[in-house]
């Protein structure tokens, strides 16, 4: 791929202000999860990788607790997942991810920040086929080779194995994420990873210039206010 990782993921600061956000869309997450597969992460693959994640951004653990614990009683909030797809300021290309219990709340918020923000909701798929779905690990080594010849071993479909200044980065199908996780675990001892992530990664990049740029940021904002937006991913590069 020729490009060090980049999450292009709408991130959040860690703030004050943002922990409340931070934590909703952790329970979300965690609720859904469970709900679906189980609340033991031992056998819930899914919800073992969101626990994991949730700890890294400092999510309590009472947050996922308690998250697990509502998943697993009766009724309870029915969440289901929406993917809103279109063109941001500069005609980057930008994918919406949410988990809402009003689809028709989501979109409209959704379709205001595209509408009030000089950008296009487009149609399912109008550009979700120019992202590659992919987990991606990121650790500090010096031997891609080694590497590579670890996860061929573990028979794990590798897309790319990347070493910048001593940082390797692991490009795979995001339906072998556990995989690669175990591979490289056990054949480096004591590896911590600096980045291990399901996400989106364009295939091409288009540059945000001029008053394109202001326009880009308040678009992200806007996403970032609505309560059901979970994930953004875009292939903007700022100027």
């Amino acid at each position: 791929m020729g490009r060090a990782f980049q999450n292009r993921k709408l991130s959040m600061a860690k703030t004050a202000g943002m922990k409340t956000k931070i934590y909703s869309k952790y329970g979300k997450e965690i609720y859904v999860s469970a709900k679906t597969g189980g609340g033991d992460p031992d056998s819930n693959l899914s919800l073992r990788r969101i626990i994991e994640k949730a700890k890294k951004d400092q999510v309590p653990t009472h947050v996922i607790e308690r998250a697990i614990e509502k998943a697993s009683g009766a009724g309870g909030e029915d969440y289901e997942r929406a993917s809103y797809e279109g063109f941001g300021p500069g005609n980057c290309m930008v994918i919406v991810e949410c988990l809402t219990d009003n689809g028709k709340r989501t979109f409209t918020e959704v379709r205001q920040a595209f509408v009030k923000n000089g950008a296009k909701l487009g149609a399912q798929g109008s550009v979700s086929h120019m992202f590659d779905h992919q987990a991606v690990f990121e650790f500090k080594f010096d031997d891609e080779d080694a590497v590579l010849e670890t996860l061929m071993e573990a028979e794990v479909d590798v897309a790319d194995v990347e070493n910048e200044d001593g940082t390797i980065t692991v490009y795979v199908p995001h339906t072998e994420f556990y995989k690669t996780k175990v591979a490289l675990s056990e054949a480096f001892a004591g590896i911590e990873f600096d980045a291990e992530d399901i996400t989106f990664l364009p295939q091409v990049e288009t540059e945000v210039t001029g008053d394109d740029v202001e326009m880009f940021e308040r678009f992200l904002a806007a996403l970032n206010d609505s309560d059901d937006v979970q994930d953004v991913y875009h292939n903007a590069i700022i100027d």
